[in-house]
């Protein structure tokens, strides 16, 4: 590391400590209220699927694109849904979020596996594609089959995960405050 950005990691320091308590604080409220962490949540796919939604409802008037233009149309309507009905009503969203989520997981599981076998020879690591289309299926119907532990068992889990990574990055900020550059 030069010692310029040695300096530059050490002035800023702070930085890290002010990202790792807002994940501690959001880890914490996510633990302590789940289920209203899953109002955020549902607004926030809702969000990503509008987004994939419109980009492939933009990718149908690409010639070079690999999927069958129906099944890419049904994927961007099903997409498309799922955003409008999460970001207009979170709330109600959030209680029926996994039955949605279930349905648009499955349907992105076929779409990711047909989109691997169609892309097959022209790319390495298809099958990394297939395999996550397989996952998105599987998790789908775990969903389906029992959606209010899917509910609190995701909530519990990001809340963990943003906490630890909390505390990681406040621990890494005092690190970079202590930082002195390596001399060569």
């Amino acid at each position: 590391m030069q010692a310029g950005t040695a300096e530059e990691v050490r002035r800023s320091w702070w930085v890290s400590v002010l990202f790792g308590l807002i994940g501690i604080a959001f880890g914490l409220l996510t633990l302590a209220k789940p289920f209203q962490a899953l109002v955020a949540m549902a607004w926030a796919f809702g969000i990503l699927a509008l987004a994939d939604g419109i980009a492939s409802l933009l990718a149908l008037f690409d010639k070079r694109v690999a999927i069958p233009k129906l099944l890419l149309l049904f994927y961007a309507v099903a997409s498309i849904a799922f955003g409008v009905i999460a970001v207009s009503n979170p709330k109600a969203t959030a209680g029926i979020l996994f039955f949605m989520l279930s349905f648009w997981l499955i349907i992105a599981g076929i779409f990711r596996i047909v989109f691997a076998i169609r892309v097959r020879k022209e790319i390495v690591g298809e099958w990394l594609i297939a395999l996550s289309g397989v996952l998105a299926i599987v998790l789908g119907i775990a969903f389906l089959r029992n959606p209010a532990i899917g509910l609190f068992t995701t909530a519990i889990w990001i809340g963990a995960g943003a906490l630890a990574y909390g505390v990681l990055q406040v621990f890494a900020g005092f690190r970079f405050r202590k930082h002195k550059p390596v001399e060569a």
